[in-house]
């Protein structure tokens, strides 16, 4: 096996976790902006006010995209088994 090979399944491996990641981070990233911008506007300071909604984000995000995100994984992992036989040989 090149490593050019290598490369490439490594950069395709890191592209597909970043995607994945991002598609649950921005969401809870925004969502705690704005929270932190609504308990700064009122002086709340509440830990839990923060951490809940981002959760709930968190969830909802993977309800609604974990299959998306699933298949996503699922395609890569097929695409790279099946090009076993012509890294091997």
């Amino acid at each position: 096996m090149s490593p050019e090979a290598v490369l490439d399944i490594f950069s395709g491996g890191l592209r597909i976790l970043v995607t994945l990641i991002l598609v649950i981070l921005l969401p809870s990233l925004v969502v705690g902006f704005i929270v932190s911008m609504f308990q700064a506007a009122t002086q709340i300071n509440e830990q839990t006010l923060s951490f809940v909604p981002k959760l709930l984000t968190t969830l909802l995000i993977l309800l609604f995209a974990g299959p998306w995100m699933l298949n996503l994984i699922i395609e890569y992992t097929v695409n790279l088994i099946s090009s076993i036989p012509m890294l091997i040989g």
